[in-house]
């Protein structure tokens, strides 16, 4: 047995669920959990979470690093550029395999990475102002097909999912509206309250008190589902749109050649601390719900929303501000 294998035992038998493989003993130093979004957001308190049972678990610190910027390009670039050797891994979200169809990046959304763990998703909520004459979907369908190009839709930014959310909904309810971009989800949803938008296609957490306030009035979900918040709201598909369904993730990925025992090992225990109650609560709290798929199958999300999101940037044009 040579020293190396030796130590590397000792280490394991020592420190607990360690691995050893050809590469060495893994961890061996803290890990990375690279944020490409600004500190405070949404994924911020999960982000936390998570950094403390893989510390507890792994025996190793794990530091959540925000690095913003570039629309979370910054943060994901440097993690594909990253060793591959299981200690930077990156929480993304949906807009990481819309980005580089939108922007140029440093790096493939699919072949640059190694799919860990999904984490949480949610579904959009179509949401109007008061003042709009539609009580239901078919309602307002068929008003901004009597005024095209007349009702505008709010979005947190141009390639954001709530503008892709309203471009698919333009292609398969053949209508034409336009799209107005913020700087952000909250300033969005303000000027829709206050009269200066139309509509919306924004996330629960964000809608609902002004839902429950009756000064936005809700007409589908894009799930393939009822929201157990909205049961009285049909889903898309329901209401007159077949095929419509839009669902933001958030997932931990790794950069691409990173050891499979690694990535399984991981996956397992992001997927225990993603079914334990105070993550729930989180993710509750964030208008968030679990979300769990095994490697392969977060690998088929990633290409299928690739190919789904890319069709909807070719075919509409989309472009960043």
């Amino acid at each position: 047995m040579s020293r190396r294998t030796l130590l590397g035992g000792l280490l394991a038998a020592a420190f607990g669920p360690r691995l050893s493989f050809a590469q060495g003993v893994w961890p061996d130093k803290p890990i990375r959990l690279v944020v490409p979004f600004p500190p405070g957001g949404s994924v911020d308190p999960l982000a936390r979470v998570l950094a403390q049972h893989l510390g507890t678990t792994f025996r190793q610190q794990v530091i959540v690093d925000n690095r913003p910027g570039g629309n979370a390009v910054i943060g994901t670039e440097f993690v594909a550029k990253a060793p591959a050797d299981g200690h930077t891994l990156l929480i993304s979200a949906t807009s990481h395999v819309t980005n580089p169809q939108l922007v140029k990046t440093g790096y493939d959304p699919l072949r640059d990475f190694e799919p860990v763990a999904t984490l949480s998703s949610s579904d959009m909520v179509l949401v109007v102002h008061p003042s709009v004459p539609a009580a239901n979907l078919r309602e307002f369908i068929a008003l901004a097909k009597s005024r095209p190009g007349q009702l505008n839709y709010s979005s947190a930014g141009s390639g954001n999912p709530n503008h892709l959310a309203g471009e698919l909904f333009d292609m398969l309810a053949g209508v034409k509206t336009t799209h107005v971009p913020y700087k952000g989800g909250a300033p969005a949803v303000n000027d829709l309250v206050g009269g200066q938008v139309q509509f919306h296609y924004g996330s629960p957490i964000n809608v609902m008190p002004f839902i429950q306030q009756g000064r936005l009035k809700p007409l589908a979900v894009s799930s393939p589902t009822r929201m157990a918040l909205l049961p009285n709201v049909p889903t898309f598909q329901e209401a007159g749109v077949p095929g419509y369904q839009v669902r933001v993730w958030y997932g931990v990925l790794a950069p691409a050649g990173t050891p499979r025992e690694v990535l399984d090992r991981v996956g397992a225990e992001i997927n225990r601390i993603v079914a334990l109650p105070e993550t729930k609560e989180r993710l509750d709290a964030a208008g968030m719900e679990r979300f769990t798929l095994t490697r392969q199958q977060f690998a088929d999300t990633l290409r299928a929303d690739h190919e789904k999101f890319g069709q909807i940037i070719r075919t509409a044009g989309v472009k960043l501000d």
